[in-house]
């Protein structure tokens, strides 16, 4: 969903609720409902469920005092020491800026909806008005709670353990969530997570008040996610984006509930002159960059979507050994160095290795977990996968098992579907050896790719030499007494290429066998400047290839695209960011037309158009051909061994 609008929170009037949200900590009254006094009658008596459900003051209502419970707990877990435990503390604080938060959330909500003016002729209201401020007073709970949740869980869940499933097991869930007011709402939530932390079996050391309070929060939020659809006057919510001033924390309506969770993983520097050959890839890269950076976040869209030169989804793939992890390494360190000058947010976002569950059911809660901070617009997100192959196998092959074909099936839901909301953002790029090894579905989602095929030629091989032994050139000058070559000045091959263009040059005729013998037929009957040729091409490499699909033709024109917009930023917008990158949308948008204008004009559509249909046929030929072809060298390879085996045998 596209939200229209951004919101500002200001620190300064959070400021001056959290004496509001103090108060809510150090004294809140609740009275359980019979239906939550009753939910575990039956249980034996050490259940938590029932320890929730035994009031301990035997009124009909009850005072809690979260921050008494946190300073009995400072007692039992720090009994020798004045100072609140570092975790103890960092809880208390986060639950005291979500509440304030929530407050705030709420208190616009009220505003926005007309729930404020409903709210001071109360009195006077007839039947249709009382429901209105019934249903919207509701509404406005419900997103306070979602809100101080959110906040908490942004705060807390970057320093909470990353195996929660022992404090999850603990856990009996949340026995009621009220919705009536904001104060009851409040009051209930408090009530249960104070009851929880008073009970001894939850919290056993400092660390485990973070992990509980990040379990308790995340259940809040799954609770009124169940709930949400039955809420009323919502219109106010999920039309806009809340954003808190200089931080990375936004709400946007309900959606992106983990967003700002994820955190940047740390990466090792790398520039791309230090990596050799890869010309085709490191143009790529750069491009990428430079597109990502053109997201404009008021707007929350990106320029190079309307353009036509944008893709969310990516693979490059070679042979072990060419560069595939130096090239991620070198994409996150251009785009990290770019979003520090220009003070963008960026979150590097590599695929966990940790990611297939053996529990059936936990590989799809990882990956939904994985998946959603794409899916922030307040950010920009490099999510690379590297090894693609492990996670993202081809799902018919024999072997595979439940873990990979949940994560496969969440893949394709998140980046073309009901989930699929891509702001211009944020790029997924897969990163594998084998590429005739992944999923088809998932093959069928990559709207951009690239071979990485290390060095290729002799000054890529000298280059690649150099670079190790000028190290010890550094340290010890004359140590390396050799001479260097007369016609080549080392490095000078390893900058980037203007354009696609002079990687492609070579490219005529496919390379693949059987696309080339269909190319040449299509060749004899229609000339590649007829809109006819490329029709009758793909009718006959769907004949040869049935999985060829509308998507493969989508892709391809997405390849054109991209090539159509493939020109250089100007040097200067980098250096002087006022020029392009700080510009209002339109202002960007109109100021790269004209570059695409100039580009084009040395174009010619109908030879781009084929030179990318000829690329990305070879590789669908190329992918389907390899796994046939390295089953059939493995059985050779076998034969051969048991031949000589054989024979070895006989001789003795």
């Amino acid at each position: 969903m596209e939200h229209n609008s951004t919101f500002p929170i200001k620190k300064n009037e959070l400021d001056m609720l959290r004496d509001e949200a103090s108060g809510y900590l150090k004294s809140i009254q609740w009275e359980q409902s019979q239906r939550a006094k009753n939910k575990d009658k039956e249980a034996k008596d050490e259940s938590i469920l029932l320890f929730l459900s035994k009031a301990k003051g035997g009124g009909a209502s009850e005072l809690t005092s979260v921050s008494k419970t946190i300073l009995a707990l400072k007692k039992r877990l720090l009994p020798d020491s004045v100072a609140l435990p570092v975790f103890l503390n960092q809880t208390l604080y986060a639950v005291q800026e979500g509440l304030t938060l929530g407050i705030w959330i709420k208190d616009s909500y009220n505003d926005a909806s007309g729930l404020s003016s409903l709210a001071e002729k109360r009195s006077a209201l007839d039947a249709s008005g009382k429901r209105e401020f019934e249903s919207k007073m509701q509404t406005a709970t419900a997103f306070q709670l979602f809100a101080t949740a959110y906040k908490i869980l942004h705060d807390l869940k970057p320093h909470a353990s990353d195996d929660l499933s022992v404090m999850k097991q603990k856990f009996a869930g949340i026995p009621e969530v009220s919705f009536f007011s904001p104060l009851k709402g409040i009051s209930c939530c408090l009530f249960y997570y104070d009851k929880y932390l008073s009970h001894p079996d939850i919290i056993g050391s400092d660390k485990d008040v973070i992990d509980f309070t990040v379990v308790y929060f995340e259940a809040l939020i799954d609770e009124i996610n169940l709930r949400k659809s039955s809420l009323e006057y919502t219109e106010t919510i999920t039309d806009r984006t809340y954003k808190l001033e200089n931080s990375d924390f936004a709400v946007s309506g309900w959606e992106n509930t983990f967003s700002g969770t994820a955190k940047s993983v740390e990466f090792n520097k790398i520039q791309f002159e230090q990596i050799v050959g890869n010309k085709d890839a490191k143009h790529f890269a750069r491009r990428l960059t430079e597109r990502l950076l053109s997201y404009d976040f008021d707007a929350q869209k990106n320029p190079f979507q309307e353009l036509g030169g944008f893709m969310p989804v990516f693979m490059g793939y070679g042979i072990p050994g060419t560069g595939k992890s130096m090239l991620i390494a070198a994409i996150a360190t251009r785009l990290k160095e770019h979003s520090d000058n220009l003070d963008i947010p960026f979150l590097f976002h590599p695929m966990p290795d940790t990611l297939i569950s053996t529990f059936q059911g936990g590989s799809a809660e990882k990956m939904v977990e994985w998946m959603k901070p794409m899916q922030d617009p307040t950010k920009l997100i490099f999510a690379p996968i590297d090894d693609a192959e492990n996670n993202l196998q081809e799902r018919t092959a024999q072997g595979v098992s439940a873990g990979v074909k949940e994560v496969i099936g969440v893949f394709l839901r998140y980046t073309e579907g009901a989930y699929a909301v891509n702001y211009g953002n944020s790029s997924i790029g897969l990163f594998t050896n084998l590429p005739e090894m992944l999923d088809k579905a998932v093959i069928s989602r990559v709207q951009g790719r690239f071979k990485i095929d290390g060095a290729r030629t002799e000054n890529d091989f000298l280059d690649q030499d150099y670079i190790w032994w000028r190290k010890f050139e550094k340290t010890m000058p004359e140590f390396v007494n050799m001479s260097n070559p007369s016609s080549y000045d080392y490095l000078r091959d390893q900058g980037f290429v203007k354009s696609m263009g002079d990687v492609l040059n070579s490219i005529q005729k496919p390379t693949e066998e059987r696309v080339h013998e269909v190319y040449d037929r299509v060749e004899q009957q229609y000339k590649t400047n007829e809109h006819m040729f490329f029709a009758s091409l793909y009718k006959e490499i769907q004949k040869i290839f049935p999985f060829f699909s509308s998507r493969d033709v989508r892709n391809i024109q997405s390849a054109i695209s991209l090539r159509l917009t493939d020109f250089d930023l100007e040097q200067d917008w980098f250096e002087n960011p006022e020029t392009y990158f700080k510009k209002d949308y339109e202002t960007k948008f109109n100021m790269l037309q004209e570059l695409m204008k100039t580009n084009m004009k040395g174009l010619d559509f109908s030879e781009i158009r084929r030179q990318e249909v000829v690329r990305y046929l070879d590789n669908v030929a190329t992918i389907a051909d390899t796994d046939f072809k390295r089953k059939v060298d493995a059985r050779i390879n076998q034969m051969n061994i048991e031949l000589e085996a054989r024979e070895r045998f006989n001789k003795r």
